[in-house]
């Protein structure tokens, strides 16, 4: 048997862009992603914190040191710039992973830097 567990969460990311012509998909900074674990096309659920709009959707990876943040395709009309987002992905664990297991996290500020990180690669 396995649980689901928050593998990676990044907090309060602020929306950049939004392209409604774009195939789908949020675009996250690099380095953002690389920081909490991400992968390129990994899926994910989004929270929008201004609106209160849930997602699912894939990571596509940003120019780092942009701190891009951007909606693409359907998820476009799910936000705008501005808005303030939850970004989580999972992981199965057993039961030993499990009783061991952090999550990463990372807080942003308003200009997509981090202000705060927790856990594994923090």
């Amino acid at each position: 048997m396995t649980i689901s567990l928050l593998k990676s969460k990044i907090h309060r990311a602020t929306v950049t862009g939004a392209s409604l012509d774009y195939e789908g998909s949020l675009s996250i900074a690099a380095d953002l992603a690389e920081r909490v674990g991400l992968r390129r096309y990994e899926r994910i659920l989004v929270g929008n914190m201004a609106n209160g709009e849930r997602f699912e959707t894939y990571v596509i990876l940003a120019e780092p040191g942009s701190g891009k943040i951007e909606l693409n395709g359907a998820t476009a009309r799910l936000g705008k710039v501005g808005d303030r987002l939850t970004i989580m992905s999972y992981a199965q664990c057993d039961a030993i992973e499990a009783s061991t297991h952090v999550p990463a996290v990372v807080v942003l500020d308003e200009k997509n830097r981090i202000v705060r990180a927790e856990g594994t690669g923090a």
